[in-house]
């Protein structure tokens, strides 16, 4: 693979090493990158509102077929991350798939525009897709999908790939910098909730979707414009070809002994690892079986070369090491996206039932910027973690971020409880409401839309910790070669969180309409117990923390 930038500024095992060139490092890199990187994370879409009115689906379908999307827009990210660590780096992994991103946005803009590609609707909201039209809106979707699987695990990487661990005063940076890099993302949500969803009301879903097009091709420039100021680091080779490498040379040494002294086993000779782009990993005593893979033999040479598939290095070992112990920790993470996810989803169906007039005039805030209350309440709670809560941890704690990783993912996961209380709590006195006024037909309870903000607000604040945690946790504990692929098995909870949350949805509803019953999540909430299923994800929340305080004790970290 062809680096841009100047050759002088990679050590031997291909990372950037500004030391070798102190004026590169004034010039390229740290915070004179971000504004270039965080502009870029940008534009999201709510679409539950599309699938309801202009698709014509039933309330639980489009419910799970949005779920499923977003599971698929964050289980892709793992092959980005595979294309970047192994083959096309970072930056042209970012540079190629942000293109196949914006042919989706415009894909989509057409769909909801262009006669005989857009619904047929007989008024307002009140639509009908033909077979074909919901097909190609499928297909610009999952384009979409691509292009962001192919961008999320490499953005958060490559802005903290621009500072130099080396230096510390820039590896004190790094922190912030994804606190900033998720702060900077909630803008893009909070402006995507807020312009295009007026265009969208007051002139229509295409001009939706087209302007949110015309932005991520503004920000994909933006990008590329800060090409000479990036740092670069060489892709280290195929990660997954050499995690099999260690399983079957393991295997196929079944009956070989683990020597006591771990010096005897093979590691490459050079100061560096034989990967390129990644520093040598101490061994560690877990997984013993794996380091029958290191153990040298006389069968494992052939022609004076090493068979990869039958010797591995101690790095090498690690790495499948370093993945096993990290699974544990990602597993805790599906239920809190499961419950993260409502807020573009079950949370904005609930807003639907209720009062969105703005104060005492007539102005309807349309239903699907609600859904700005959760990049406002980010927004608000990431500068207090980063200037208020950080020092003030710091001084009992005396650690450098006031809170280690694991503490502050544990932190997020405990709030989070309170956040699916409030949503329940909330839908529980707005079907008290309707039984007394027996307005079981009225889409409007007269309650406040407003009274909603306490649950964003909650949920908002557990996502600082949690979400924002989680990114820095992945990336410090991954080896240099595989920082992409960690940052997406991280999004990979995302994932998994949203097809459990469309999984949940599936069962409650096959369990609760039997008998004719109209189910938790009918049509029509009035006739529901959406509180339930919000009580459910709150009683999955606190077995969830539990197993996650058990795993966060016996967690090490790993040290390169």
């Amino acid at each position: 693979m062809e680096v841009i930038g100047d050759e002088d500024m990679y050590a031997k095992d291909g990372t950037l090493d500004c030391r070798n060139n102190p004026a590169n490092k004034k010039k390229t890199g740290a915070w004179k990158t971000c504004p270039f990187i965080l502009a870029y994370y940008g534009m999201s879409s709510n679409l539950l509102l599309y699938y309801t009115s202009q698709l014509n689906q039933h309330s639980a379908t489009a419910s799970r077929n949005l779920s499923n999307w977003l599971g698929t827009c964050y289980i892709l990210p793992l092959v980005g991350a595979f294309l970047a660590d192994a083959y096309l780096g970072r930056y042209w992994t970012i540079a190629s798939f942000s293109v196949i991103y914006v042919l989706g946005m415009t894909l989509l803009a057409l769909s909801a525009s262009v006669p005989g590609l857009r619904p047929t609707c007989y008024k307002k909201d009140e639509c009908y897709a033909t077979d074909s039209q919901t097909a190609v809106f499928s297909v610009a979707l999952y384009l979409v999908a691509l292009g962001s699987g192919g961008m999320k695990p490499c953005v958060s990487s490559y802005g903290a790939d621009q500072f130099d661990d080396a230096d510390e005063v820039e590896k004190g940076h790094k922190s912030s910098f994804f606190n900033w890099l998720y702060f900077s993302t909630n803008i893009g949500v909070l402006i995507d909730c807020s312009i295009p969803v007026l265009i969208q009301v007051n002139i229509g879903w295409g001009w939706r979707y087209g302007v949110s097009a015309m932005a991520m091709a503004i920000a994909v420039v933006f990008f590329f414009s800060g090409a000479r100021v990036y740092r670069y680091q060489k892709s280290g080779g195929n990660p997954l070809t050499r995690l099999c490498q260690v399983l079957v040379a393991s295997l196929r040494k079944y009956r070989v002994e683990v020597p006591g002294d771990e010096s005897i086993l093979y590691e490459a000779a050079d100061v560096e690892a034989t990967i390129v782009g990644s520093r040598k990993l101490d061994h560690t005593n877990q997984f013993r079986f794996l380091d029958k893979a290191a153990v040298e033999k006389e069968s494992d040479h052939s022609r004076g070369s090493v068979n990869p598939w039958r010797l591995c290095t101690v790095t090498q070992v690690e790495e499948l090491k370093w993945i096993i112990r990290l699974l544990p920790v990602l597993a805790t993470g599906i239920i809190f996206n499961t419950v993260f996810g409502q807020m573009s989803n079950l949370f904005l169906l609930q807003a639907e039932y209720m009062d969105t007039r703005l104060g005492l005039s007539n102005f309807k805030i349309p239903v699907a910027s609600l859904a700005i209350f959760n990049p406002i309440s980010v927004i608000f709670w990431v500068p207090i973690y980063d200037r208020f809560i950080i020092p003030v941890t710091r001084k009992f704690t005396g650690h450098k971020n006031g809170l280690t990783q694991l503490q502050r993912i544990g932190t997020g996961l405990f709030i989070s409880v309170f956040g699916m209380i409030s949503a329940g709590v909330l839908e529980m006195f707005r079907l008290g409401i309707v039984r007394r006024q027996n307005s079981y037909k009225v889409m409007e309870a007269p309650i406040s839309v407003f009274w909603q903000v306490p649950q964003h607000v909650i949920v908002g604040c557990a996502e600082v910790f949690t979400n924002i945690g989680q990114l820095e946790f992945f990336y410090e504990q991954a080896p240099d070669s595989m920082r992409s692929l960690y940052a997406a098995l991280s999004l990979t909870t995302t994932a998994l969180g949203n097809y459990l949350s469309s999984l949940l949805v599936a069962i409650v509803m096959a369990i609760s309409t039997r008998n004719g019953r109209p189910g938790w999540i009918p049509d029509n909430l009035n006739y529901g117990h959406l509180h339930y299923f919000f009580l459910l994800l709150a009683v999955l929340s606190v077995l969830n923390l539990g197993v996650f305080i058990v795993v966060a004790k016996r967690y090490s970290y790993n040290k390169q």
